[in-house]
């Protein structure tokens, strides 16, 4: 149960699917992949449901791929013979809940109030979906939720879209988003699957949010580092704040007083989730320094250098 949450999280995004036709079920799984999101939640709210996650489970096995509206015990069976890693329920059957976690399956069963919440933890619960998101009170229900119950984390579903992704993810206790967004049901069926795909990548964009921190350059020694930092001041009047091993000329740029990390320095970037950037990056071929990587005092990671040269220069991620 806690390995596939951790995956979860990591993803941050959960696409919530409804399929019509199995045969649609192999090429959208391809278009979330290569947009950047290896997990679906499967609805069973069509008779395609169980064929299409026995289809892409045995085309994409690395794929995350779960059942929702889970009702009854048969479909949860049903749904995990089929290769589903994780199930989800609309609302808090205890009878569903019991047999799912006997039978070992994860479950994320649907809460809206604090009496859902406190029979979830009676039944040993991690992790609920907090559903219908929107409409049962937002982040502000969750927030209140999450006071009382601090051991609870959530998955809101159900109004979840491009402009409050980030609101709900900033906040610690949820560890992702189910949404639907960027698998449109009349896109699916028309067969547009590179649109799929686009706004996949686009959703997984607006979650990471990358953005250029600053640019350290290599010098020699410290006088060339403050005749460097000078040239900044004078040119473009940026401010310069001296540290121990190194000059911010404004906030920017940093001057190294020495040949740090690259042949001619490092670059840093900004994103907003480090450890779902990490899982993005590395799907996509990209190798890490492990041993470059930094924790805050919680334990949480702050920074890690990819382990190849961007055009001479060194590159760290670090959380905003």
């Amino acid at each position: 149960m806690l390995e596939v949450l951790n995956q979860i999280s990591d993803i941050g995004i959960v696409p919530v699917i409804k399929i019509d036709r199995v045969e649609d079920a192999v090429p959208l799984a391809k278009a979330l992949i290569e947009g950047g999101l290896p997990c679906a939640e499967i609805t069973f709210r069509t008779s395609a449901a169980k064929d299409s996650i026995k289809a892409i489970s045995e085309k994409y096995p690395q794929m995350l791929v779960g059942a929702g509206t889970v009702l009854t015990k048969q479909q949860a069976d049903e749904a995990m013979a089929a290769g589903a890693k994780f199930i989800v329920s609309p609302g808090l059957n205890p009878e569903i809940v019991k047999h799912c976690s006997e039978k070992g399956y994860p479950i994320a069963p649907g809460v809206s109030n604090a009496s859902d919440v406190e029979v979830a933890l009676s039944l040993g619960l991690e992790v609920v979906k907090f559903f219908p998101a929107e409409a049962a009170g937002g982040l502000p229900m969750i927030k209140a939720l999450a006071a009382p119950y601090t051991s609870m984390k959530f998955m809101p579903t159900g109004g979840i879209n491009a402009k409050n992704l980030n609101t709900y993810l900033d906040f610690p206790k949820i560890i992702a988003c189910g949404g639907s967004w960027m698998v449109n049901a009349d896109m699916i069926n028309a067969g547009d699957f590179d649109g799929i795909k686009q706004l996949t990548k686009e959703a997984v964009t607006q979650m990471l949010g990358f953005e250029l921190a600053h640019i350290g350059i290599n010098q020699a020694n410290e006088d060339t580092a403050l005749a460097t930092a000078k040239l900044f001041e004078t040119a473009f009047g940026f401010t310069n704040k001296i540290g121990n091993s190194s000059i911010f000329a404004a906030t920017s740029i940093e001057i190294m007083k020495m040949q740090g990390r690259g042949k001619n320095g490092h670059i840093a970037i900004r994103t907003n989730y480090i450890n779902r950037a990490v899982r993005y990056l590395a799907m996509n071929g990209i190798k890490f320094d492990e041993s470059s990587k930094k924790y805050n005092d919680k334990g949480q990671l702050t920074l890690i250098y990819l382990d190849q040269d961007f055009g001479g220069f060194d590159l760290h991620l670090i959380q905003k």
